[in-house]
């Protein structure tokens, strides 16, 4: 594993229970340095499942705890219980009070502000979509507006997936619905217009939950009624979406020692799936290779332009 440089920086993908691949992944990146990771980053940002890891961090919680709560919260959460087999016909498939008890649980009181306040002061950005205003905040422990935001608040809003939780407060849904399902742009600009730090002595580690395989076949689409349409134009934004934050990052933060890790799925494992808690462990594992191996996502090697041919290939 190449030496982090002074400042170390995170930012965590959204993907629901798909974030035990991170934080097994951070279980042995623990081990290996020695140190837990509220000692090793100082900045965290997250996006859905990313913003309870991130936060986790920030309020001290090392990879061990946070790998233990992923292991809890998804028998807690994600319950097969009648509305749940009655979705569509139901507004969402699970209630939202069993993932803010869990998050109270595992937070505490702590608030945004709290953060920023304490002995061993740690930045964090969470996104969520507010749909009154319409528009993505980013909730930060230094924004004036966000702080007397209680942190399992903040986290669940950031997680409010649509259809499957009901909005925080009828207002915000997850980070996701907008740009930012991949946080890695928002960590950058924090680092170098929010903080201190000098992007030269900053590393910024990236992670996904990961990559799910391509199911369309050629000529399946030709047979597509509308309704079949709903979930590969959402998958395409939220890929294209994900390539274009890893892209600006390279681009534009050339001095960031930048590094994206993703994994590819053998299979597409849905964010409320309970049952591939080991098969997401093992996703971990080689996570966690890739980012000792330094064998960063293939997509920061492309240019702008590569970009547009690899769309096209």
């Amino acid at each position: 594993m190449r030496p982090l440089r002074r400042h170390v920086a995170i930012a965590i993908d959204g993907g629901g229970l798909r974030g035990i691949v991170v934080t097994r992944a951070l279980q042995l990146l623990e081990a290996h340095l020695g140190r837990p990771a509220p000692e090793i980053f100082r900045l965290a940002a997250g996006t859905s499942t990313g913003s309870i890891i991130s936060a986790g961090i920030a309020a001290g919680l090392s990879a061990d705890a946070l790998h233990g709560l992923y292991c809890r919260l998804g028998e807690s959460i994600f319950r097969r219980t009648m509305r749940a087999r009655l979705w569509p016909l139901t507004r969402y498939r699970y209630p939202l009070e069993p993932l803010l008890e869990a998050l109270r649980g595992a937070l505490g009181d702590l608030t945004m502000g709290d953060l920023w306040q304490s002995d061993s002061r740690h930045d964090l950005v969470i996104t969520a979509f507010d749909l009154v205003s319409n528009h993505t905040r980013f909730i930060k422990p230094w924004k004036t507006q966000y702080l007397d935001w209680p942190l399992a608040e903040a986290v669940a809003a950031s997680c409010a997936v649509p259809t499957y939780f009901p909005p925080l407060h009828d207002r915000y849904v997850d980070g996701g619905v907008g740009s930012y399902t991949n946080p890695c742009y928002l960590a950058a600009y924090e680092i170098a217009f929010c903080t201190n730090w000098a992007p030269r002595d900053t590393t910024l580690i990236s992670l996904g939950t990961g990559r799910s395989p391509n199911g369309i076949t050629p000529g399946q689409v030709s047979r597509y009624h509308a309704w079949d349409w709903i979930a590969p134009v959402v998958g395409a934004f939220l890929q294209s979406a994900d390539d274009q934050q890893v892209h600006l990052v390279n681009t534009f933060f050339s001095d960031l020692d930048f590094r994206r890790f993703q994994v590819d799925l053998a299979e597409d494992i849905p964010l409320d799936d309970i049952g591939h808690q080991t098969e997401l462990e093992r996703y971990g594992e080689i996570l966690w290779h890739m980012i000792l191996d330094d064998r960063t996502d293939p997509i920061l090697e492309l240019e702008a332009g590569h970009l547009l041919d690899r769309e096209d290939d």
